[in-house]
């Protein structure tokens, strides 16, 4: 019973010491979520979208060569989703590489895995999520800011009062 305990114990501290190296790093090498795509060295506007059905947003492309490799493993492209100016979203594509997902684990501890969404993925409570997804011959890893997102449905919910208080 005391080993099932300590065990416990043990389970549940490797997971906050993750979570917390999560919140620590909080984006992709030196690009953070919450910046402005403005001062990430290489990004370049590429097209404005419709995020979640409804909010007004920006796709920026980076390339730089200080992203260009994760470890040794190559990487494709990196695209930065924003709202008002600010990142909310990092998708990092990579080569298809078990190397990946070790060094995240190593990194993050171990994964949940997404039965539904056929993703592995680690969170920090109230601050982002890291998403893993294989495709056939890549990888996609998706860094999402909770602050932001919380942001923009804020900001719609403002809206939503203005547009009340006018009848």
């Amino acid at each position: 019973m005391k080993l099932l305990f300590t065990l416990s114990l043990f389970l549940i501290a490797q997971m906050s010491i993750a979570q917390s190296e999560l919140a620590k790093r909080n984006g992709f090498k030196d690009i953070k979520l919450g910046m402005l795509a403005d001062s990430v060295k290489g990004a370049v506007f590429k097209k404005e979208i419709v995020a979640h059905k409804e909010f007004p947003a920006k796709v920026y492309e980076v390339a730089h060569p200080e992203y260009a490799k994760v470890g040794s493993v190559p990487v494709k492209r990196i695209e930065l989703k924003t709202y008002k100016g600010l990142i909310y979203e990092i998708i990092v594509h990579t080569d298809k590489d078990p190397q990946i997902m070790r060094g995240l684990e190593k990194s993050y501890g171990k994964a949940i895995y997404s039965i539904r969404m056929e993703t592995y993925y680690w969170t920090a409570p109230d601050t982002l999520s890291l998403i893993f997804k294989g495709h056939n011959k890549h990888l996609a890893l998706t860094y999402r800011s909770v602050p932001v997102i919380k942001m923009m449905y804020a900001d719609k919910g403002r809206k939503i009062e203005e547009i009340a208080e006018d009848f």
